[in-house]
């Protein structure tokens, strides 16, 4: 992935995309406070007023290896706008766990397809072959971001959550890989020149 990519978004708003890196604390808590409670609990499964120290350093001090994170920032306020992750097993590499999470005024706008697809490839480029990830049955475009990606089971875990397993797309060929990619984020974005 490189260092940094602008990409205009299907609405023509535009965002930087980049690794997070230590720096980004401040982005992390201003994001999160523009978040709703019903984002919070969805992307942490609880209810959360506030990240903890412990829970800014895991979020933003990082390896890019077992643990990587690509956030999105607003080209024109730079503001954090969304980030998604993956956090490999210690015991099996080749699997991840994958989250992504868009503050809600950027929703809907393809962000969320986008950071999937950039996740998707620096995970190809670490060696990981699947994804998992734990989701509330009623997160319907999460779960339709994983199903784009490729071949997911499924397993409930209680009534209302979800234990997905997507395995990622598969190619030796970038092309092939790119045009898997590109479902995912359904051709919302465009890299802008810089």
């Amino acid at each position: 992935m490189p260092d940094e990519e602008r990409v205009r978004l299907r609405d023509g708003s535009r965002v930087i995309v980049r690794p997070v890196r230590p720096e980004d604390r401040e982005l992390f808590v201003a994001g999160f406070e523009r978040m709703s409670g019903e984002a919070r609990y969805r992307r942490f499964m609880s209810y959360k007023k506030k990240l903890s120290e412990q829970e800014l350093d895991f979020f933003t001090r990082l390896d890019h290896d077992l643990h990587e994170a690509i956030g999105a920032i607003d080209e024109a306020t730079g503001e954090g706008a969304g980030v998604a992750r993956l956090h490999r097993r210690a015991d099996d590499p080749q699997v991840a766990e994958a989250a992504v999470t868009v503050v809600d005024d950027w929703q809907g706008k393809g962000l969320g397809g986008l950071l999937l697809q950039r996740l998707t490839a620096r995970a190809r480029e670490l060696g990981v072959k699947h994804f998992e990830a734990s989701l509330f049955t009623t997160n319907k475009a999460m779960l339709r971001l994983f199903e784009k990606l490729g071949c997911m089971r499924l397993e409930r875990e209680g009534l209302d959550v979800l234990v997905i397993d997507v395995e990622l797309p598969v190619s030796e060929s970038p092309e092939a890989l790119s045009t898997a990619l590109r479902s995912v984020a359904e051709g919302t974005s465009e890299v802008v020149p810089t």
